[in-house]
């Protein structure tokens, strides 16, 4: 299970980024909140770990926006979980996994994944 919401302020971090959305993602170990310090952001900022989702609802639903919870698929195989699109580290499918570079899926094949930087990276409106 996947949820995505998007807050209704922007909420202030200790290092000075702000949270503009959240996903859900429930796992075998517990259940993920993931944060993400960008309007556009694909993968996450950082992530939490909760033993229920009722916890998690309990710290984040007075926060969501009026669109509440909004449901998703689950990430293709190998891909993480945190991305809201299919997004995998190089070389994971084969046991042999390049950590920090990405590839995504175009077209039906998988290719080098570049972010594009958008205007929202340049902070808070």
């Amino acid at each position: 299970m996947r949820k995505y919401a998007w807050l209704r302020e922007p909420l202030a971090g200790t290092d000075g980024s702000y949270t503009f959305k959240i996903m859900l993602y429930e796992a075998g170990e517990g259940f993920y909140l993931f944060a993400y310090t960008d309007r556009d952001a694909v993968i996450s900022s950082s992530d939490r770990c909760y033993d229920s989702p009722e916890e998690l609802y309990d710290d984040w639903n007075s926060l969501i926006d009026d669109r509440g919870w909004i449901e998703m698929e689950d990430p293709l195989p190998d891909c993480q979980h945190d991305a809201f699109i299919p997004l995998r580290v190089k070389g994971r499918n084969t046991g042999k996994p390049e950590w920090g570079v990405y590839e995504t899926l175009e077209d039906g094949k998988w290719v080098e994944y570049r972010p594009v930087r958008k205007c929202s990276d340049c902070g808070v409106k």
